[in-house]
């Protein structure tokens, strides 16, 4: 018997993988190790920003001291970006990228038996096939992700994701839906759609289907599922048809995590985003024709080059004027390779630093003030985990409300209705 230990940093198709690696590990009889026992160690990186990149280094590092004599296992965006800086870090044995996820127990196994440093990295990845993997359990026992789709042919100025995930490619519909039944049938209360630019999906299978195809027979095919959340959604992915989903399926979760980035028009276009201001504000309003009270969440970058305090302050105020909930605020952190690390007028960090305290200071404000609403108001919430030191229950609301809640009999894994109380 062999043991491992994971840690995934970075997005919910990491989390997706790691799972899906461990499913690969477990059916060759490997254990997770839940002491510590640990033959093997593999860490999911990320390379989003230069911090991620960092945070990496540090774990890969950090598990490396706690698990000496562990096999080191790499795999991920910051290894398919830089595999020459994690082959350099002491005590790693094995190197991928973000693809030959099915190859991991072949490599270990070779590792053991030749005992030498692996990297397999395939740097040509813009014309890759979508990669099968297969989840039917996850760690949570409440909630799973789902991985529909890799890859992004968007290329915005300022990211790396093109360039660490490849092209775009569409999971076939056919194993989705089989995914969903095995999730369905253990019990899963909710399953989360993942992937790095859901809009795209069937793109590549010359639209004959769509994402609102797919989520359309997700729904009708399991009519058990108690909740379908969507992790992100591009503003494109608003049309009539995906709000008529919203309206036909009371399933699908009342909280959309939809990027904005800027609220500029100048800083959109040197960004190359594919929408206009106007555009943006008319998706949102559509949704809030139709559900008033949907959580709407976003991401912004703060301090992208050339950002005057002006520009700032367009997406300040155009953050407030969409009517959004929560805010996920990044500093721009500039990316080798893309178009926005050569540009001119790199904005100083002093400057960054103050404007995004002012945009998370705002996000909380527009948080407490969604939370507020529902102050003594009843909601449905699937219960997750169980707080010793509370000694209450604790899930989300299909808006992703934290909801905790005291009971004499063991909820978890139920869907309830409870009455939300902000925790203080």
């Amino acid at each position: 018997m062999k043991y491992y230990k994971t840690y995934t940093l970075g997005c919910k198709v990491n989390t997706y993988e790691t799972q899906a690696v461990c499913t690969l590990l477990e059916k060759e009889g490997y254990q997770e190790s839940k002491d510590d026992r640990c033959d093997l160690i593999i860490v999911n990186t990320c390379a989003v920003t230069l911090t991620s990149e960092s945070k990496s280094r540090q774990k890969i590092r950090s598990l490396k001291k706690l698990y000496p004599n562990a096999v080191m296992f790499v795999m991920g965006c910051y290894s398919q970006l830089h595999p020459e800086q994690v082959e350099k870090i002491q005590g790693v044995d094995i190197v991928i990228g973000t693809s030959k996820r099915n190859e991991i127990v072949k490599l270990i196994n070779q590792y053991f038996n030749d005992k030498e440093k692996i990297v397999e990295v395939d740097k040509e990845n813009r014309n890759q096939k979508y990669e099968c993997l297969n989840i039917s359990s996850y760690n949570e026992n409440t909630r799973a992700f789902l991985k529909i789709q890799d890859g992004c042919n968007n290329f915005c100025s300022y990211c790396v994701i093109p360039y660490t995930r490849g092209n775009i490619r569409s999971r076939p519909k056919e194993e989705i839906i089989c995914e969903v039944k095995r999730l369905v049938d253990n019990s899963y209360q909710e399953i989360v759609l993942t992937g790095i630019d859901m809009a795209s999906y069937g793109v590549d299978f010359d639209n004959s289907t769509s994402l609102n195809d797919l989520i359309d027979e997700i729904l009708s095919k399991n009519p058990s599922l108690k909740r379908l959340r969507i992790s992100s959604l591009e503003a494109s992915q608003i049309t009539d048809e995906f709000i008529s989903l919203l309206i036909k399926y009371p399933q699908i979760a009342r909280h959309l995590h939809i990027p904005l980035q800027s609220g500029s028009e100048g800083v959109l276009k040197r960004m190359n985003r594919k929408y206009t201001k106007e555009q943006f504000r008319e998706d949102i309003r559509k949704i809030r024709n139709v559900i008033p009270d949907i959580a709407l969440a976003c991401d912004v970058i703060v301090g992208f080059p050339g950002e005057t305090e002006e520009e700032f302050m367009e997406t300040y105020n155009f953050i407030i004027d969409c009517g959004f909930d929560y805010l996920h605020v990044f500093p721009y952190s500039p990316r080798p390779g893309t178009l926005a690390s050569k540009m001119e007028n790199q904005i100083p960090e002093s400057i960054k630093k103050e404007r995004v305290t002012r945009l998370i200071e705002l996000g909380k404000n527009l948080k407490d003030k969604y939370e507020d609403t529902f102050e003594g108001k009843e909601v449905e919430v699937i219960i997750e985990t169980y707080d010793p030191k509370l000694k209450m229950y604790h899930g989300y609301s299909s808006n992703y409300l934290d909801v905790y809640v005291k009971s004499e009999e063991n909820i978890k894994g139920k869907l309830i209705k409870a009455i939300y109380h902000k925790m203080k």
